[in-house]
């Protein structure tokens, strides 16, 4: 069974920084496109960033975390992150890892995928 857990999420400061980690099991993330989903009570899910399967591994963000956010994969943990850099109060969300790739708002395709339960994120003074 697949399996995906997220861990990293805490209370920052604006400006400040989190390395998410997504630890999969059931799956080798090699082969699947790999996403980061963000999710504010009250508002919908949205894709923030991605990794393609395959060895090109090319990489898509979100507009608004473009230049702040980094993802990336080990292989030899089967772990993806995501680097977050220079916080803002508008990253405050639950974010999620899945065995899909998308980016801004909902896709017919997320219904596919294997989601974790989400880490807590919160970007406050």
């Amino acid at each position: 069974q697949v399996q995906l857990v997220e861990s990293g999420g805490d209370l920052v400061q604006p400006g400040g920084s989190l390395r998410l980690s997504c630890v999969a099991s059931g799956v080798t993330l090699d082969y699947y496109g790999v996403g980061w989903f963000r999710q504010v009570p009250g508002k919908e899910r949205e894709g923030v960033s991605c990794m393609d399967s395959g060895d090109d591994g090319r990489t898509y963000y979100l507009d608004s975390v473009k230049g702040r956010f980094t993802v990336s994969r080990d292989s030899a943990k089967n772990t993806v992150y995501l680097q977050m850099d220079n916080l803002k109060p508008e990253d405050t969300a639950v974010y999620y890892c899945a065995t899909v790739c998308g980016i801004g708002d909902y896709s017919d395709y997320w219904a596919f995928a294997s989601w974790g339960q989400g880490t807590q994120v919160i970007v406050s003074s």
